[in-house]
């Protein structure tokens, strides 16, 4: 029997291994590759795992309605496709520390959307943790401007933001659809679904005219490891976690990423964060573990 610590390491393994991510891109980026042809390198060695674990006869009994099958559609949509592709492309102009803190506030997010749609009131210990959250981001955020094109850093960080949004609503909804599917049939189906609208928003984009043999080998190998690394593994590890944890006990320990992101893009794209920006992070990250800890305060 899995125990919970153990679910928990598992958790965790998968915040880290995501956070690598944008350390890959980051460095795929420097061999002038663009991010939707990056995605489509990432879906395209990701996707046959994919089919094989939608397909394969496990023991997971599906329970899902018609209904839950279009919910699947709709959160592939928001969760993977749109969020990757703002992330990814957002990373195209601002420093892979400040995209993964910025991501890091999907929290906030499902607080807010479940104060929209299940009418579950934001305590003030939570609203203050928000607003703290958000002048860190600030606090990291400003001294960007100083340094980049002021409008190359805030398309950048806007991109993101929104890569957070759009994550913080397939967090919100599969809490309750992984279990009717089973974690890794769920999973599945959603990166199959990210992975078809990647494809084809690339053969819109490049009418059929870019040939995606011609990168640089470290392209393909960036590539392959984002798929593998950052995407198979990761996806599993945490929507299991979601499903013994549950999406909001999970969130908590979503602090981790930003942690590991910035020592990564420390020590292998030389990014460097100013005393300022360090304390922005920190408040950042202890407002988002805040809103996560105060999430079942019984004044709620």
């Amino acid at each position: 029997m899995i125990t919970r610590q153990i679910v928990i390491g598992l958790g965790l393994t998968g915040i880290i291994l995501f956070s690598t991510k944008a350390i890959f891109a980051k460095l795929a980026y420097q061999y002038e590759v663009d991010a939707i042809s990056l995605l489509l390198l990432r879906m395209t060695f990701s996707l046959p795992f994919y089919l094989f674990f939608a397909f394969y006869k496990n023991q997971e009994k599906v329970t899902a309605t018609k209904n839950d099958y279009l919910w699947t559609l709709l959160f592939g949509f928001l969760g993977y496709y749109l969020a990757s592709y703002f992330d990814f492309k957002g990373l195209e102009y601002i420093k892979a520390s400040l995209e993964r803190l910025i991501l890091f506030t999907y929290p906030t997010f499902v607080v807010i959307l479940s104060f929209i749609f299940l009418k579950i009131k934001i305590s003030r210990y939570q609203l203050y943790a928000i607003l703290v959250t958000y002048l860190g981001i600030c606090m990291v955020f400003l001294p960007e401007i100083e340094i980049n094109n002021p409008s190359t850093a805030l398309r950048g960080s806007l991109l993101v933001l929104l890569s957070a949004v759009t994550y913080a609503s397939y967090v919100f909804g599969s809490g309750w659809l992984i279990p009717k599917f089973g974690a890794i049939r769920f999973t599945s189906y959603v990166m199959i679904v990210s992975s078809i609208l990647i494809i084809t928003q690339f053969m819109i984009e490049s009418k059929m005219n870019v040939n995606v043999l011609i990168f640089p080998k470290e392209v393909y190998i960036y590539g392959l490891l984002i798929a593998l690394f950052s995407t198979v593994i990761p996806s599993f590890l945490i929507s299991y976690a979601i499903k013994e944890l549950g999406a909001n006990q999970y969130s908590i320990f979503g602090s981790i990423g930003p942690i590991s992101t910035i020592m990564l893009a420390y020590l292998f794209l030389e990014e460097r964060l100013s005393s300022l920006q360090l304390l922005g992070s920190i408040i950042a990250m202890m407002g988002v573990f805040t809103v996560e800890y105060f999430k079942k305060d019984p004044k709620t």
